[in-house]
């Protein structure tokens, strides 16, 4: 999986699809969280940084978290001295990060990793006293999304919404909330995206 978002990274930007995503699931987190000038925040999943940049100039710091070096790269090419993204090319849920967080963002990472109660426990453990997380991703679909590209290294074909609340609750987080972020109209279906937020 990691192989084919290396090669895939110098491209990753132009399609606008991503673009909107990005702008949407943004556009829904800052409606629901409010990002203040004194939040380090995680984006676990960042790519290129579409959801990083949007997020950066409200808070204190992002560090954009991926097991694409490829594509931190293309995510440093952007960084400027008035707007800046730190990275992180780790498996946080083998070797956590030194620091907490206020805050963790996703957008479109989560079905990529296999056991999902295992991220939401390392999540939990990444934040401060009452962090925050706002993670979007696809609601459950029957494998279509991603039938184009395959489906290598995509371990979940969206997700049941009350099968994820009982996961986030059990790792210890309050508040759990759904909100509907975007969606994907291509010709071979509709695909809804949520934005779930919940706080420690």
């Amino acid at each position: 999986m990691t192989e084919r978002f290396n090669e895939v990274a110098v491209e990753w930007d132009k399609g606008d699809i991503r673009q909107e995503i990005a702008a949407s699931v943004f556009k829904t987190i800052v409606s629901r969280i409010a990002l203040l000038n004194t939040m380090n925040i995680m984006d676990f999943g960042a790519g290129t940084g579409l959801l990083s940049f949007k997020v950066a100039p409200m808070v204190r710091s992002v560090t954009g978290v991926d097991l694409s070096i490829g594509m931190l790269e293309q995510l440093e090419s952007k960084n400027v001295p008035s707007l800046h993204v730190k990275t992180l090319c780790q498996d946080i849920m083998q070797t956590p990060c030194e620091g907490k967080f206020h805050g963790i963002v996703s957008s479109m990472a989560m079905h990529h990793v296999e056991n999902t109660a295992q991220l939401f426990q390392t999540f939990y453990a990444h934040l401060e006293r009452d962090g925050f997380i706002a993670i979007a991703d696809l609601e459950e679909e029957d494998g279509t999304f991603h039938a184009q590209h395959g489906n290598d290294g995509v371990h979940h074909f969206g997700f049941n919404r009350d099968l994820l609340r009982e996961m986030i609750d059990k790792a210890g987080f309050k508040n759990v909330r759904f909100h509907d972020a975007y969606t994907v109209a291509r010709e071979d279906g509709s695909y809804p995206i949520f934005l779930v937020t919940a706080m420690k």
